[in-house]
Parts: structure tokens; sequence; C-alpha cells
């Protein structure tokens, strides 16, 4: 069968929120408006991918994909998704942070920045100022 993305409803909040404690991610603040889409294949469920939005700016929050699906592509499928939905918004920079998924991001064309360089709606979020911890790499995307 082949993957299906589709936005997340309310039964996917605690399969997410277990996945992410599974992989030692950040989801204290984890609310079913912050998780944007879904991947499934088979009906199970493959991987999460989550995002707060600030008008033109966004903030890609918690990817996540389940072991078994890893390196099957699910990831980047996730985020090329959440990238046509932020651009059907008018999102025009996502921004995300990052602790060992820096090279995957690069490889999609995310640019590392500096902590100073964030928007002021990026640093007021919670994952910027407590969830992450301060070394945590800084990423964006133009859109």
């Amino acid at each position: 069968m082949t993957l299906t993305i589709r936005p997340a409803v309310a039964g996917d909040l605690d399969a997410s929120i277990a996945l992410l404690q599974d992989a030692g991610l950040p989801s204290a603040d984890l609310t079913l408006g912050k998780i944007a889409l879904v991947a499934e294949k088979d009906q199970l469920f493959q991987g999460v991918i989550g995002m707060e939005s600030f008008g033109r700016t966004a903030l890609l929050r918690s990817l996540i994909v389940s072991p078994a699906a890893r390196g099957s592509g699910v990831g980047p499928a996730l985020v090329t998704a959440l990238e046509a939905a932020c651009v059907a918004d008018s999102v025009g920079e996502l921004w995300l942070l990052t602790i060992e998924a820096d090279r995957f991001f690069e490889k999609l064309g995310y640019v590392v920045r500096q902590r100073d360089d964030a928007p002021d709606s990026i640093r007021s979020t919670g994952e910027f100022s407590g969830l992450c911890p301060d070394d945590a790499v800084l990423m964006s995307k133009a859109l």
C-alpha cells in the first residue's frame, strides 16, 4: 500500500505523544492544534509532523517517524507536505529547532541560523524558550 499523509485528528494525539516521548523529544505542550499532519501506511501510524503558525512565519515542530518506518521516505514526505500546506496558507518562512537532525534538514534546503536571527514570534514559543535546549540547532527555510 502507499503512504497516506492526512491532517491530524483528535485520535492522533496520544499516538503522537507516545512516539515523541519514545524518541526523547519534547511533548509537554503538545496539543492537537500543534499536530499538523500524520503519515499512515496500511492503516498503521508511521509518523507525525507539527507546526505553530504566526502569519507569514511558522515553526516546524515534532517531526518524528516510527522506528519501523525510518529510512523509508516518511520523514521527507511529511516535511514536503507541511511545506506545501504552509505555501497554501501564505507562510513564507519555516523555522525549526533540532538536536540531531540538522543534516537531514540541510538536505531538504534548511539553513542553520543564529538564535538571534529568529523572529520574535519564534522566540516566544515554548519550544524555543524552554522545551529545546540552548544548544539545539536553529534552522530556517524560505518557502
